[in-house]
């Protein structure tokens, strides 16, 4: 392996310096405008154009769950994980069709004032505490963790405790500049990634002998939908299996992760949601457009280490602790670089995972200063304080997450990151995705409702995840479960969420037609885009619940 030359150095010291001048100047700008309330720090608020909206969703994204978890699992299982990244540009095209309305018509800044507004005040307490345990415990600190351990790999593996520090520090200092700060900056971010991304490629895939070589060698990698194991299947078909459930992902979990993702999220929203319709639209579906290359970015030079690996090429790279770790495939790749290359592709990481913990860090602080302190703790807040307790805030959730990875308390080296995030994501997205969807199109949706949605979602997916083959049994007319390796049998967890999916939002209908009529709170019904009868949303869930019940019998 190579190491870092003079004009390695100098690339990434010019990337540095660029952003933080640059966002200097934006900081500097905003304050000679004198443009400095809350919703000018938290929302960036009409400042943002179509391409930055745009760009910042993208370099959001793209974090080190991308870089690294993706191509971990481009190692490990090939290809088909790029489902996650084209139907996210499909989820993308609904959100601007449909939720971005909704939210932006009836001034909606934050997820839990959405939930307030259409339930009541206790749905939108449970969430704003739910979102925040998940953005600290699993999003923010599997992005340092994932970014850090990648950074420190291809330093010599003795600086990883540095680079967090140096991670948050960096983060940190574009967060304390506001979303304007974070979402211009972000427009850099995205240059340096694309550019560096698919100069990595571009190397990786020439490494392995070129497109045509890999796809010879290693044919399975590039499979769309995995084959339902059979009796006699390897341990390694079904782990592939369980992360990536063939064509049943696409009936189950995918959809629920994608539109929960960018269109409930704080994390994502929030950079359209302080724009006019028009421009929050625009840059919607720019960054949708982008997302159907970012395979191209973040798969491929997994891939194409997996074919080096298996002709016997990186075997030192890809081991941690003595073991084989899939997440280290896009660091050891990064590691034979030509010397400059490897300075732009360690300034695209590094551009990934700061603006994720940047925009990540103000979405918490968001949440937490507008609703629970300007709510619960402090009511008539002056301006100026609410913008020094989000600054508050995000150096509190960094610290939090900096001591979090600092042993990797939470286990994240040991799942593997991409799915660390999403597995875990996975528990609460069923709900948050059942009680959004019927407030926005099922006028009869109680708040009774949303909160059975919120806990039959979480209990469904851990019943569904952890204990449904000991009680009911490993293959049954509602699921098939496979062995982990471990001694025991897991459901696919992509299919898990189906299943919690469905069987949430039935609850749900049965409690808002028969349940406590618990009124919820004046909202806009007729902003929406469309409403469906409560037979016709019945008849779809079934429908969703059929396919998925069909797929898991007979194929």
């Amino acid at each position: 392996m190579k190491t870092f030359s003079t004009i390695d150095y100098l690339v990434f010291g010019f990337y540095f310096i660029a952003v933080s001048a640059y966002g200097l100047w934006v900081y500097r700008r905003k304050k000679q405008q004198a443009v400095s309330g809350s919703h000018d720090f938290f929302l960036a608020e009409g400042s943002l154009t179509w391409w930055a909206i745009g760009a910042s969703l993208i370099a959001s994204n793209i974090s080190a769950e991308q870089f690294i978890g993706a191509s971990g699992q481009g190692f490990q299982v090939g290809l088909a994980v790029a489902a996650y990244e084209w139907i996210a540009a499909i989820a993308l095209i609904i959100v601007a069709v449909w939720f971005i309305p909704v939210y932006l018509k009836n001034k909606i800044f934050t997820m839990p004032q959405f939930l307030e507004t259409r339930y009541n005040a206790t749905v939108s307490l449970i969430m704003a505490i739910f979102w925040l345990f998940l953005y600290v415990f699993v999003n923010l600190t599997s992005i340092l963790y994932l970014g850090a351990l990648a950074i420190n790999n291809m330093a010599g593996g003795e600086y990883f405790h540095s680079i967090i520090i140096a991670l948050a520090v960096f983060a940190l200092l574009i967060a304390l500049g506001g979303m304007k700060v974070i979402g211009y900056t972000d427009v850099i971010q995205v240059l340096v990634l694309v550019t560096g991304g698919l100069a990595t490629t571009y190397i990786a895939v020439k490494m392995a002998g070129g497109f045509g070589h890999m796809l010879s060698d290693a044919p399975e990698h590039f499979k769309m939908m995995l084959p339902k194991p059979g009796p006699h299947a390897s341990q390694q078909d079904i782990d592939k299996y369980l992360l990536l459930p063939g064509i049943a992902m696409y009936f189950a979990g995918q959809w629920i992760v994608n539109l929960n993702y960018w269109g409930c999220n704080q994390y994502i929203t929030q950079r359209a949601l302080g724009a006019d319709l028009k421009t929050a639209r625009t840059g919607i579906l720019f960054a949708g457009l982008m997302k159907l290359a970012m395979p191209l970015i973040v798969i491929l030079p997994g891939i194409a280490a997996y074919v080096l690996y298996k002709n016997g090429g990186l075997q030192h790279e890809m081991e941690s602790a003595g073991h084989l770790n899939p997440d280290n495939a896009y660091s050891a790749v990064l590691g034979f670089l030509p010397n400059g290359l490897k300075g732009l592709s360690i300034a695209a990481l590094t551009a990934a995972i700061v603006a994720s913990l940047a925009g990540k860090a103000n979405s918490i602080a968001t949440i937490f200063t507008m609703d629970i302190y300007k709510k619960y703790i402090k009511k008539e807040a002056p301006e100026k304080s609410m913008v020094l307790i989000g600054k508050i805030t995000i150096a509190a959730a960094l610290v939090l997450s900096i001591l979090l990875t600092w042993k990797d308390l939470l286990g994240i080296g040991g799942e593997g990151g991409f799915t660390f995030i999403q597995k875990y994501t996975g528990f609460i997205s069923p709900g948050i995705f059942a009680i959004f969807i019927l407030g926005f199109f099922w006028k009869r949706t109680s708040a009774a409702a949303a909160i059975t949605g919120i806990l039959s979602g979480f209990l469904l997916s851990v019943l569904f995840n952890n204990y449904a083959p000991q009680l009911f049994g490993n293959d049954t007319w509602l699921y098939t479960a496979f062995p982990n390796g471990h001694g025991g049998y897991e459901i696919p967890f992509l299919i898990c969420m189906g299943l919690s999916f469905g069987f949430t939002l039935l609850l749900m209908i049965a409690v808002s037609l028969f349940g406590p009529k618990i009124s919820a709170k004046a909202f806009t019904l007729e902003r929406a885009m469309f409403y469906v009868s409560p037979g016709v949303l019945s008849l779809i869930v079934l429908t969703l619940l059929l396919f998925t019940l069909l797929y898991v019998r007979f194929w």
